[in-house]
């Protein structure tokens, strides 16, 4: 369900994107101590392949990565250049924790005047024609902000948006004690060109922090806010305490095991969304040591043949 939406400008897809990988971690301390949590295990990969994947579903080639100075080499050593992927990824420092916002300055001259797509490092997201959802959002974010909402029990952990009886958007408000809805405002959006110069003109809130949601109010003062209302059957995860760690692990085992669908595979992705060759997919299959991961991609690598037999 599309909420506020402005007329759809012929444009083609996002192929920029962010990843914001930093923070401090201190919520899931001591485990974080010596390893940036985003490298922590979702049961079978590591959490920053889900969000990595959510922008390669959504077209996006080339992915900026941002992190803290010291945790960028085990990132790095992580991940790569994404050639393996048929992608490309670089690495950019925050030196600290100062919101999301001072995200998209850091990344000024990647985003270079285009459209681009940003997505938390520990957000999960799982749901039917997904990719579809996100295609149609980097069409709108040719000339709008674009942001995902979904039902929470705790709004007040989260930004909350509020909308009227006709579906117009009301307002956007950041933690608020007394919410107004149950519409929690996850962690991935997409912006036009004007996000970086909207950006400059936030002032630190008390947390001392540029807040994403401010720069989202700016949108939609000037009636360019889409929230995007992701229903029943799509889960998300802000994947950043133990407990949520925990429980999109056990999620994602069950839905592995009992779909045989795998989620967050950057081999598949790259695959099925024509950024690699059946060649080079079995390459990768082959360089990889024995392990469930690699079970899972030679299964895909044999339905694979069949289909195509």
């Amino acid at each position: 369900m599309m909420i506020g939406e402005p007329p759809v400008a012929a444009r083609s897809s996002i192929k920029k994107g962010i990843v914001l990988a930093g923070g401090s971690g201190t919520r899931l301390f001591p485990i974080t101590r010596s390893v940036n949590k985003h490298l922590l295990p979702v049961y079978d990969k590591p959490l920053i392949y889900y969000p990595l994947t959510t922008l390669m579903l959504a077209g996006v080639e080339d992915i900026l990565i941002i992190s803290n100075d010291g945790d960028l080499p085990m990132l790095q050593a992580a991940l790569g250049d994404g050639r393996k992927w048929g992608i490309k990824l670089s690495y950019r420092a925050q030196s600290a924790p100062r919101g999301i916002a001072e995200g998209i300055m850091i990344a000024e001259d990647f985003i270079a005047g285009q459209s681009f797509a940003l997505v938390l490092g520990d957000n999960i997201f799982h749901g039917h024609d997904f990719s579809s959802l996100l295609t149609t959002a980097a069409q709108q974010a040719a000339s709008a902000c674009v942001i995902f909402t979904v039902w929470v029990s705790n709004p007040q952990a989260y930004g909350v948006l509020e909308t009227g009886r006709n579906g117009k958007i009301v307002s956007i408000t950041e933690k608020p004690a007394d919410p107004v809805s149950h519409q929690a405002v996850t962690g991935l959006y997409f912006y036009d060109e004007r996000a970086v110069e909207f950006a400059k003109k936030l002032r630190p809130s008390n947390r001392n922090e540029l807040e994403i949601t401010d720069l989202n109010r700016i949108y939609l003062e000037h009636e360019s806010l889409v929230a995007v209302q992701l229903g029943r059957g799509f889960i998300w995860f802000d994947a950043g305490t133990t407990h949520s760690l925990l429980r999109a692990s056990e999620l994602v085992q069950i839905i592995q095991s009992r779909q045989r669908t795998g989620l967050a595979f950057p081999e598949e992705v790259a695959y099925r969304k024509g950024l690699i060759e059946l060649d080079a997919f079995v390459d990768l299959i082959g360089a990889m040591p024995a392990s469930a991961y690699r079970d899972y991609l030679e299964t895909l690598r044999g339905d694979i043949r069949r289909d195509s037999a």
